[in-house]
């Protein structure tokens, strides 16, 4: 059963509006381009400290809005409101400072964090991008969220690449953590887990949102973790917004 998150704010963090988004694909056999629209006038809104679960079947657009509200790719109309600011078109050099607010947590942690990276410096890096604090204060703060996210300290010496896949996601949670974000967004975040290991991240998830206050916004195509996680469904097809409302 989820816990009360009434935010003590009850205005959208995130809002999306009419998010569009066009690939341009080369036709096989031939020379020429075409464009496909992959997001159509897509609308949502995630109020502060709550989680809205983006579903939909493979290929309905979720993975790209994820990625066009964490600006990892641009989108090409609509708005991305983050707190009231829009940084759908904002230029890169403009993103630095929402950077920090918008965390994302992948369905692969393997492919995306350095292999030869140490667990303790894959929990850093967010925070050497962003020229927070000093190399003693980092590595102080890695081991804190390391042990919040279930992880030993001690193991901060480990490469990443020894750790389970259970374990690698934990790690990713706490590398999107360490910039204090307000959204997290959740791509397939735990479609890869065996079941037990899936229902332990959910438990954590939940516990570190009632604790740092935090939104998120969940792509999943799994009904059953979405009914334990989500405040609010929009269900996607065809890169358009089908439906919105209570999870219940």
């Amino acid at each position: 059963m989820r816990a009360d998150l009434s935010p003590v704010n009850p205005e959208p963090l995130l809002r999306v509006r009419d998010l569009t988004k066009h690939y341009s694909v080369r036709a096989t056999g031939l020379g020429r381009r075409h464009r496909i629209l992959a997001l159509d006038r897509v609308d949502f809104e995630i109020p502060a400290g709550k989680t809205l679960a983006l579903v939909g079947s493979s290929g309905s657009g979720k993975s790209t809005v994820a990625r066009c509200v964490t600006r990892l790719e641009k989108p090409g109309a609509g708005q991305v409101l983050l707190a009231g600011t829009d940084i759908a078109m904002l230029p890169s050099h403009d993103l630095r400072p929402f950077r920090s607010q918008i965390q994302m947590v992948f369905q692969d942690p393997t492919t995306s964090m350095n292999p030869r990276f140490s667990a303790a410096e894959v929990v850093e890096e967010p925070m050497l991008i962003v020229r927070a604090a000093d190399k003693t204060r980092r590595r102080e703060r890695a081991r804190e969220l390391m042990a919040e996210v279930g992880l030993s300290p001690d193991w901060g010496e480990r490469l990443a690449a020894n750790f389970s896949g259970g374990q690698k996601q934990r790690l990713a949670i706490a590398r999107a953590l360490a910039v204090q974000p307000k959204l997290l967004v959740l791509d397939e975040a735990l479609s890869g887990l065996d079941l037990s290991t899936q229902s332990q991240i959910a438990n954590l998830l939940r516990e570190l949102q009632a604790r740092h206050a935090l939104t998120y916004l969940l792509v999943s195509h799994d009904l059953a973790l979405v009914s334990a996680m989500a405040d609010v469904l929009a269900v996607l097809a065809n890169g358009r917004t089908v439906e919105q409302g209570p999870t219940e």
